[in-house]
């Protein structure tokens, strides 16, 4: 039997964990895969110290997105982050690797995005039929064939970066849903980098970060 992966813990304290997701794992669980989720691993081992111990998700990424999530370690602090998460929030950033290269060199992607029947997101102008999703993006490495991206979302709506991405006909690299499905790579090039957010207890703010994965800078090693 393999060894599994030791869980990466960025913080714990007795309120909240703090972990860097791979890229690959759901953060929680669907109908189709119940045990094979960041949300199970993090619950083992809380239990390891406590079997008494419960887990409580406070966000979550895409499936194919690696990088920061939180964690509650009761349902009252859960709750105090989720329903007051947009004034919590100070930064959420992300590294994304999408193709070709970008004539504008920063910008901001304005939309409404609404969600259709077959669970495919997508940007709409009409205000009344979407949630309105605004993200900022600054080139930090280009080649010939792509470019790396640092993303800040000042929205938090589902598959957002993905979409703009896709939007101005940069998709980000091994985006089946929103890409290229056969660009050759075999995971999402998506990363939660850093999460600046204010403790709703303390009312101090705490930042996390989470090193961008060593693959995303390969693509940028030696080459014009």
């Amino acid at each position: 039997m393999k060894n599994k992966k030791k869980l990466d813990i960025i913080y714990e304290d007795k309120k909240i964990l703090v972990v860097n997701k791979p890229s690959g794992i759901l953060t929680i669980s669907t109908p189709k895969e119940k045990e094979k989720t960041l949300f199970h691993e993090v619950s083992a081992y809380v239990k390891k110290s406590n079997p008494k111990a419960k887990i409580f998700i406070i966000h979550r990424l895409d499936k194919e997105t690696s990088g920061i999530v939180m964690f509650a370690k009761d349902k009252s602090i859960k709750y105090k982050y989720q329903n007051n998460w947009d004034k919590l929030v100070i930064k959420r950033k992300y590294t994304a690797v999408v193709s070709g290269t970008l004539s504008k060199k920063t910008g901001t992607i304005k939309s409404y995005l609404k969600q259709s029947k077959t669970l495919m997101v997508y940007s709409t102008c009409d205000n009344k039929n979407g949630k309105l999703a605004i993200t900022n993006y600054e080139v930090i490495k280009e080649n010939s064939k792509y470019s790396m991206l640092n993303v800040e979302i000042l929205t938090g709506r589902k598959n957002q970066i993905r979409v703009h991405m896709s939007d101005i006909n940069h998709p980000i690299l091994g985006d089946k849903k929103y890409g290229n499905k056969k660009d050759g790579f075999n995971r999402l090039m998506l990363h939660a980098l850093t999460l600046e957010i204010i403790n709703p207890i303390t009312n101090k703010k705490m930042e996390f970060t989470s090193k961008t994965p060593r693959v995303f800078e390969t693509l940028f090693d030696n080459k014009k």
